[in-house]
């Protein structure tokens, strides 16, 4: 009864915490925050300069006095001030004005989290303001976010491809019954780019560089028609401005390792899942989410190495938001999917 009242007279969040990005939603405007999840303290006066979008940009551009941090790691946090001040300042963002009561929040973690960084999780969110935290796993948030049947004795696979880690569960009767977690996603993707064209061209470009790369022709499975850029950056012999033209050929090759361990996971998982299940994924199909899942030909990829029907959501980045939102609006409905 408590934490009704409180959830009538607060504002209540459901809360995306990514390695890549950070996703806020309240029950009345649905999802009203997707930052980078980035900080820029000045190290010298002890203050932040920036959060978000606006410290993205500082990546590699900063001086010496200024630090760019990514405080999120593989999903979970590794900098535990630096989230609290992050978690604190989106938390102001979208609850202006005075409050009376602070905001009960739900945060999506990864599956393979241990208990210590669960209790990391919840302790950051406290510190930063929460009023009650619970969480739930990712791939149950991006099942709930598509709307997929998981209160049914029916087999569901999810692959939810992040910035930090791939997650792969089979959910039925709202649990899941069988999942594959591995550190390798979107970040793992932008190094490998960075490596490649260290090797191959002797040229360094930046995390920011090699994303944009790869969002703009990075590619899993051959495309239609050949795509190309320029890229600038610096010559590792001269140590000089360059500039060369790749095309999504040479970002494939580069994806390659990365795109390879995914692909094992997902089969892996499907080795492991009992027979009744794997049966209700031949029929339902493979779902995708999470920014990874935009990687073009991707979906093709898959479903030719499994032989399965592969469904990609209509919002992959937002789908375990959504999820994690829904979770709101009936907790007593979805109160099973919560793990702490």
């Amino acid at each position: 009864m408590l934490r009704r009242l409180f959830g009538f007279l607060g504002k209540d969040l459901a809360m995306d915490l990514g390695t890549a990005n950070t996703l806020l939603y309240t029950r009345a405007e649905g999802i009203v925050l997707n930052e980078p999840s980035v900080v820029a303290p000045e190290t010298d006066r002890n203050t932040v300069l920036a959060v978000g979008r606006e410290a993205k940009e500082f990546l590699g551009r900063t001086p010496k006095r200024i630090r760019a941090i990514r405080p999120m790691k593989d999903g979970v946090i590794a900098d535990f001030e630096v989230t609290r001040q992050m978690i604190a300042f989106f938390i102001r963002k979208v609850i202006s004005g005075f409050s009376l009561v602070k905001p009960g929040i739900v945060i999506c973690v990864p599956t393979g989290i241990t208990q210590v960084e669960k209790r990391a999780v919840i302790e950051s969110a406290h510190q930063a303001g929460a009023r009650d935290v619970r969480l739930v796993e990712e791939p149950m948030a991006a099942a709930i976010g598509a709307n997929l049947p998981i209160h049914e004795p029916l087999g569901n696979m999810v692959v939810d491809i992040g910035g930090g880690t791939t997650e792969v569960a089979v959910i039925t009767l709202s649990a899941i019954a069988y999942a594959e977690s591995v550190r390798v996603a979107g970040d793992a993707m932008n190094q490998a780019v960075q490596r490649y064209f260290k090797e191959e061209f002797q040229l360094l470009i930046g995390e920011n560089t090699a994303e944009r790369i790869k969002m703009a022709i990075g590619s899993a499975f051959p495309l239609p028609e050949q795509l190309m850029v320029e890229v600038s950056g610096k010559d590792m012999v001269s140590g000089t401005p360059k500039v060369v033209r790749v095309t999504d050929g040479h970002v494939r090759e580069a994806l390659q390792e990365p795109v390879r361990i995914i692909v094992m996971a997902i089969r892996k998982a499907l080795e492991k899942t009992p027979p009744e299940l794997s049966a209700d994924i031949a029929s339902n199909g493979v779902l995708l989410a999470g920014g990874g899942a935009l990687l073009k030909g991707l979906g093709a990829l898959v479903s030719r190495e499994t032989r399965l029907k592969v469904i990609i959501d209509d919002d992959p980045l937002t789908t375990v938001v959504r999820g994690t939102g829904r979770t709101l609006d009936d907790g007593k409905f979805y109160r099973r999917v919560y793990i702490n």
